[in-house]
């Protein structure tokens, strides 16, 4: 008798059922699956890629531990900061306008509009659409000698001869923007359509009989109560735009003259196209403070809306 009871004390309680009434151990097993493949699939990498940006490694032949020299090379390097000028350009005038578009478009589509769901599923297709076949739909539109948009520009009479959009510094830089702001709206729209259907109508009902303008019941409701995904949706759209390489090497492989070379593409030219690989390391590893800056914008939009829940900062 006095087994059966030793059995069925708590003390004997086996290491599952301590897990089953643990939400944190619980919550750790589940994450468990996850964390291992980031581990090997982000992780390994990334410490490789630190590794090689301090070594002479070339592709083919193991390289040698040189310290600092990639880094100090790249530092005078003129073609390396025309690339960091041209990701930061590119990173924040797309992200801007993305942003100012999609908002728009989410807070029109919250709108009553005849066929929504509709007009929901076709401003998803720019983001559902593959980046390369986005990018050669645009290397069409802006071919030097066939564009449609300069067709269309010239038959209204806006122009006199056809645009060089990818053949123009300037223009190069504008026509990417562009592709890229064509491709990541519905990304923000969407997920801040999402936002706007969880706040309450009863706030705007309130704001409505206080004499609140539209202007006000947007300025005082609906951004204040928005503001924690938009901090999460900016900061994905700065990752995505930061590190994005598809769009410009299929457009322009960097060119006129290095004019939309991003870090990316530089890395890759010099790292797998040029064959040293510890430059190219040691320039994708130059683009992380950018990212760890973008991933803190984040954490202060969380930390805003635990402020907003009532909860301390």
């Amino acid at each position: 008798m006095a087994d059966t009871t030793a059995i069925g004390s708590p003390q004997s309680t086996s290491l599952l059922g301590r897990l089953e009434n643990s939400r944190l151990a619980l919550g750790l097993l589940f994450l468990l699956p996850a964390a291992t493949l980031l581990l090997l699939f982000l992780t390994y990498p990334l410490g490789l890629g630190v590794w090689l940006g301090f070594t002479d490694e070339r592709v083919g032949r193991p390289g040698i531990y040189i310290g600092l020299e990639n880094y100090e090379f790249l530092w005078n390097d003129t073609v390396f900061w025309l690339a960091v000028f041209n990701t930061l350009l590119y990173t924040v005038v797309a992200s801007v306008l993305k942003f100012a578009l999609g908002l728009w478009l989410a807070l029109l589509l919250n709108e009553k509009l005849p066929f929504k769901a509709f007009l929901r599923a076709i401003v998803l297709l720019p983001w559902v659409v593959p980046t390369v076949l986005s990018a050669i739909a645009f290397w069409w539109i802006y071919d030097a000698q066939f564009s449609i948009l300069s067709y269309v520009l010239q038959k209204f009479g806006l122009i006199t001869g056809p645009i060089n959009f990818l053949g123009d510094p300037t223009n190069a830089r504008a026509s990417v923007i562009a592709a890229n702001i064509w491709r990541g709206i519905p990304f923000i729209a969407i997920t801040l359509l999402a936002g706007l259907q969880t706040i309450s109508p009863s706030l705007y009902e309130a704001a409505t009989l206080d004499g609140a303008t539209s202007w006000q019941r947007f300025r005082f409701v609906t951004f204040p109560l928005l503001t924690p995904i938009i901090a999460i949706v900016m900061t994905f759209s700065v990752l995505f735009t930061f590190t994005d390489f598809q769009l410009i090497y299929v457009l322009t492989r960097g060119g006129p003259v290095n004019a939309t070379h991003l870090m990316a593409t530089l890395s890759f030219q010099r790292g797998i196209s040029g064959g040293n690989l510890g430059e190219g390391a040691a320039i994708a590893v130059a683009m992380i403070p950018f990212l760890l800056a973008a991933i803190l914008f984040s954490y202060f939009g969380l930390q805003r809306r635990r402020w907003q829940q009532g909860g301390k900062d």
